[in-house]
């Protein structure tokens, strides 16, 4: 049959693949978000720690925290006096046992109590955490902790400064209720902060109150 007749000829298949549509700028997966950032406590154990670790390598001779007594916790308490910031007025001193001193003197700077109790209950947590027994603490050690009470009450009486407990505040609830036979009966029930409760009960006469349940509650 010619070519010039209307018949038409078949078209080879085409051999172009197809195209993968284009990605998106910006999908790569997600990255997990990064971790929060030690709290200051966290942060003032580790260095704390680090600081001890620093005082044993120094240590003439050198120790190690195996061979870490109570005895040398409180050789690194001693040692620290040498950073502090708190006056402690000696005996002779005639600002001794003064709150607010008038006058400059020659007495020493040194850890406050309150700076070294913190700092044993850091390490004695931080030993614990890397692998310390609680029963081999030296940050626990008896002798650690006559120092600071030691330390405390000298402070105290040096600077004048008292160290005592904050009384809790109470609120007294007083239910009285009456009885028949006319006598009333007092409840008086107080209640601490930390939910303590206390109750005491005391009668007395009175025919005067009606016969019902009265509840004042004073601060």
């Amino acid at each position: 049959m010619d070519s010039s007749s209307g018949g038409s000829q078949p078209q080879p298949p085409s051999t172009t693949e197809p195209t993968a549509p284009p990605q998106s700028q910006g999908s790569s997966p997600a990255l997990p978000p990064p971790p929060p950032p030690p709290s200051r406590y966290e942060s003032q154990k580790r260095r704390d720690w680090n600081t001890f670790f620093q005082y044993l390598h120094n240590h003439k001779p050198p120790l190690t925290l195996a061979r870490c007594s109570g005895a040398h916790v409180i050789e690194f308490l001693k040692y620290l006096d040498q950073f502090g910031k708190t006056k402690v007025h000696m005996s002779g001193c005639p600002h001794f046992g003064h709150p607010n001193p008038p006058a400059p003197c020659a007495c020493p700077l040194k850890q406050a109590w309150g700076s070294l109790d913190a700092l044993i209950g850091r390490l004695r947590a931080a030993y614990e955490e890397n692998g310390g027994r609680p029963e081999s603490n030296p940050f626990g050690a008896k002798a650690v902790m006559i120092y600071l009470k030691e330390v405390k009450e000298g402070q105290a009486k040096a600077r004048g400064v008292p160290y005592e407990k904050k009384k809790r505040k109470r609120s007294t609830t007083r239910v009285s209720k009456v009885s028949d036979s006319g006598a009333a009966t007092s409840i008086v029930l107080q209640v601490s902060a930390n939910n303590d409760s206390k109750v005491g009960v005391d009668a007395a006469s009175s025919a005067s109150l009606p016969s019902s349940t009265t509840t004042t509650t004073t601060a």
